[in-house]
């Protein structure tokens, strides 16, 4: 047998509309905070996932990024070249050159897979978003205009002063500590070996040399 349903309070008429009218009060009385884009910039966060800028210096082509991307929006062409032996007798090489490099915003949904797995770190993050088109074929942005993204890149945050030396920094300045080292020892091993200098004959008090 079905247990009986508990009581139910009983319910004023218009109980629901004061309930209303006592929400829409309270937010009359508190401050607005509606920011008057766009003529007020929003204060974005420096990590902000706005667009992507691309360093091209530091691509090698390795495909990484566009083999990873879940939307297949990375269009990457490229060719190889022959670079001539460094010295004589040595074996020439070949490179990948980039020809193309473009991301389809209209389909990247912003996940930053690209930007982790690159291995080389010529893409970044920017925070700039305003880049709204009337036609979706220009938001295919090829590699001179993600290039110009670049610039809009946020520099990377301080270290913590207490944190240890990067590894990279510390084995530079062993280095240059080992030249230097190197130099002044050589310089004063130059300065041993130099043969003592001759003394030089006196001279005559007079013009003709001879004695009185």
């Amino acid at each position: 047998m079905a247990e009986p349903l508990p009581p139910t309070r009983p319910r004023f008429p218009g109980s629901g509309l004061a309930k209303g009218l006592a929400v829409t009060l309270r937010t009359m009385t508190k401050k607005t905070v509606t920011e008057q884009y766009p003529d007020v910039q929003p204060d974005l966060p420096p990590r902000t996932r706005g667009v992507i800028g691309l360093f091209e210096e530091n691509c090698t082509v390795c495909m990484l990024c566009a083999r990873e991307c879940p939307d297949w929006c990375i269009y990457i062409d490229s060719h190889k070249e022959t670079v001539p032996a460094a010295a004589p007798g040595g074996r020439e090489r070949s490179r990948n050159v980039l020809d193309r490099f473009a991301i389809d915003f209209s389909l990247c949904m912003y996940c930053g897979i690209c930007i982790e797995v690159c291995p080389f770190d010529a893409l970044f993050w920017s925070p700039e978003f305003e880049y709204a088109e009337t036609d979706i074929r220009e938001l295919t942005h090829e590699r001179d205009k993600l290039r110009e993204w670049m610039w809009t890149v946020p520099a990377p945050p301080a270290l913590d002063p207490r944190a240890e030396e990067p590894k990279e920094i510390a084995a530079a300045h062993k280095t240059a500590e080992k030249l230097a080292a190197a130099q002044v020892t050589e310089a004063a091993q130059d300065e041993l070996s130099e043969p003592p200098a001759k003394p030089e004959p006196p001279k005559s008090s007079e013009a003709g040399g001879g004695t009185p």
